[in-house]
């Protein structure tokens, strides 16, 4: 494991104290009195792990681990706080920090601190020599198969998923620390906070798994006759939550007394479902960080087709050449963070419908989904 770490405080004492401790332990200290010095010492020397204080004059340490995040995502970052400083501390945990320990420093706490950032470190350096095999090896398999495109794109998928499931497991463990730190401190805000982190890194596991089922199988919609705002009412409910979670003011503007049509809820539902999750995606996108975002579902019953779909957001928006490439195989905005597999599932069920889905965007100005399923006469 890499032993280099910066230690950054204002107070001589401490850092002069925590820097013989650190090196006692076998640790390669470099030490800095304020944030810009830190910033300058970490592009120099790329230290695996940083601890900081939170409160410093001018750069203070939430700030500074924003820096370093950004620059360098891997570096595990402990946060030094005093008793009072909770608020901040959960705040920098939000910020991907990936412990802290309060002042005075007890030896037990930070040896615990260091002990979980370097095991951290060495999960991420298995999976990512994981990920590594995993790719070689679909690329040696995908060059013995015939149908080398097809299996080519089935490849860049499985490297995707490979990088999917690790930020997957980053965000469980992010999860599970903060439910461990809510049951030491007997904190339920703690508990909440991590319970809720845990959820929703479960259902994005399983989200995955049936995007794959689902594209996968080769079956007709199962078809009745029902309520077109029925699948949207559910979506709408499902994800008001996660919307305003978000500070996303997400709206339902469903036409009522719409005929029933004939389609599977349950295929539409899904679509749907991807359509609105994209959108909270697109308005929670750092470019979009400083805009009043919202989302509108609506439905409604255009002349020649039995319903109309609409997702409208006024996120992040999208480029031309992404407009072009949405709904081609495997192709995704959210890098790691995505497959590719939603929007072109989308497709296959709205085509299954004998339907039409399309979307207009403007990069920085938002996004506009539809889709239209045609009309179909009772026997």
């Amino acid at each position: 494991m890499e032993k280099k770490t910066l230690l950054v405080d204002d107070e001589p004492g401490i850092l002069k104290v925590l820097s013989i401790s650190l090196a006692d332990r076998g640790y390669e200290v470099f030490t800095a009195e304020n944030g810009e010095d830190a910033l300058q010492i970490f592009k120099e020397k790329h230290p695996a792990i940083v601890l900081t204080d939170i409160k410093m004059p001018g750069m203070d340490g939430i700030e500074l681990l924003q820096k370093i995040k950004e620059a360098s995502p891997d570096t595990e970052v402990i946060m030094i706080t005093g008793h009072g400083d909770m608020e901040l501390a959960i705040q920098s945990l939000k910020n991907a920090a990936s412990d802290f320990i309060t002042k005075p420093i007890d030896d037990d706490a930070l040896d615990i601190a260091l002990k979980r950032a370097g095991e951290k470190i060495a999960v991420r350096e298995k999976l990512e020599e994981y990920t590594e095999n995993l790719e070689i090896l679909v690329e040696e398999k995908t060059r013995k198969l015939v149908d080398a495109e097809r299996l080519a794109a089935v490849g860049q998928t499985v490297a995707g998923l490979a990088h999917a499931i690790k930020n997957i497991t980053g965000g469980l463990r992010g999860g599970m620390f903060v439910l461990e730190k809510g049951i030491h401190l007997d904190n339920k805000k703690y508990l909440f906070q991590g319970w809720e982190m845990v959820k929703g890194n479960v259902e994005k596991i399983r989200n995955t798994a049936m995007d794959l089922l689902n594209y996968a199988k080769e079956q007709e919609p199962e078809y009745q006759w029902c309520d077109p705002n029925l699948p949207a009412q559910e979506v709408y409910n499902l994800m008001l939550s996660q919307a305003e979670t978000n500070g996303i003011a997400f709206k339902a503007d469903l036409k009522k007394d719409l005929p029933e049509a004939w389609f599977d809820p349950e295929a539409m539902h899904r679509v749907l479902l991807n359509l609105v999750t994209n959108a909270i995606d697109a308005c929670t996108d750092i470019s979009c960080s400083n805009k009043s975002c919202e989302i509108v579902l609506r439905s409604s019953e255009p002349k020649g087709w039995a319903v109309e779909y609409q997702v409208i957001d006024n996120g992040c928006g999208m480029s031309e050449e992404t407009k072009e490439r949405l709904f081609q195989t495997f192709f995704s905005t959210k890098g790691s963070r995505g497959t590719g597999l939603g929007l072109m599932i989308a497709k296959k069920i709205v085509d299954e419908h004998q339907g039409v889905i399309g979307a207009s965007s403007k990069e920085g100005g938002g996004s506009a989904f539809f889709i239209r399923l045609p009309q179909k006469d009772r026997a």
